[in-house]
């Protein structure tokens, strides 16, 4: 069978969501340690005179930075949860691909994948917004309104929002056709 255009652009929007997918996955479980090598510079050029392993490194820095009190802890939590959820979301999108180039775009399954994703927006701007007053709270000053994570909040907040619209109408989509399918 011919594929339509809009298949053609699916799969390879499908190719890219899964390098990016296999990206975040690379780059989730080093987060914490990169976290907290980069707040304890000196310590990193010490162990590494010693000759250490790369892995050696990673774990050190992944079991110490879980110990770490403020800024390290609180931005590798950030990290991790908005990384896993990251991975989530492009998961969705991948199954929400995978449904387009079977030809069957309007089934429950996308509209259920789309709630997910904007669960998974959700969590994000809470993480931002949590990560924004413990930075107001910590520095006593109106710094981190300037940062990312202001950003964040409302960023995330109207894509979980546009995904929750987009899954009603997926799910209003499948209804329907699933009722012309049955008056035939």
């Amino acid at each position: 069978m011919e594929r339509t255009s809009v298949q053609k652009l699916a799969r390879m929007l499908r190719m890219m969501i899964l390098i990016v997918f296999a990206c975040n996955l690379i780059a989730l479980p080093i987060a914490p340690s990169l976290v907290y090598w980069y707040a304890n510079q000196w310590e990193l050029d010490y162990r590494l005179d010693i000759g250490n392993s790369i892995l050696s490194l990673w774990l050190h820095g992944l079991l110490r930075v879980w110990k770490d009190s403020g800024y390290t802890f609180m931005l590798a939590l950030f990290l991790v949860v908005c990384g896993s959820c990251t991975a989530v979301i492009l998961w969705q999108g991948k199954r929400v691909l995978d449904t387009i180039l079977r030809g069957e775009p309007f089934s429950l399954d996308n509209a259920a994948n789309l709630r997910r994703a904007a669960v998974c927006c959700f969590l994000i701007s809470g993480m931002a917004l949590v990560r924004l007053v413990w930075g107001l709270l910590d520095y006593l000053d109106l710094d981190p309104l300037f940062s990312y994570n202001a950003l964040f909040v409302p960023i995330f907040l109207m894509g979980g929002l546009l995904f929750l619209v987009m899954s009603a109408l997926f799910r209003q989509a499948a209804e329907l056709k699933a009722e012309n399918d049955l008056t035939i």
